[in-house]
């Protein structure tokens, strides 16, 4: 789900995003361009969406997909040990910086 089709669910939605600049893997391969954003409905805590724009997104986004398959809260992945080092391993440091997603983009 889209930011945009998550404001037009009625839905009350989490976001978050972290740029890739600041992630230590991509800082570290010079490849800091691109964002990870997440969109998790606030009411059952299920991750809704993700846009991962950017160096080891494909490696990032099976773990995101993982939760949403298994109908698991945010939580869990907020809470699990990823790898060090990987872009992955800052997923739980994206979902600390959870907030309301405006309504009007």
């Amino acid at each position: 789900m889209s930011a945009t089709a998550a404001r037009a669910s009625g839905r009350r939605i989490l976001v978050a995003t972290r740029p890739m600049s600041r992630v230590g893997r991509a800082r570290e391969r010079a490849e800091t361009t691109g964002s990870i954003q997440l969109l998790v409905d606030a009411d059952s805590h299920r991750i809704l969406g993700a846009t991962i724009l950017g160096i080891e997104a494909d490696e990032v986004i099976h773990c995101i997909v993982d939760i949403m398959y298994a109908d698991a809260p945010y939580t869990v992945l907020q809470h699990a040990v990823h790898t060090h080092p990987t872009v992955s391993e800052l997923i739980p440091t994206v979902l600390d910086s959870l907030h309301p997603l405006e309504r009007s983009a």
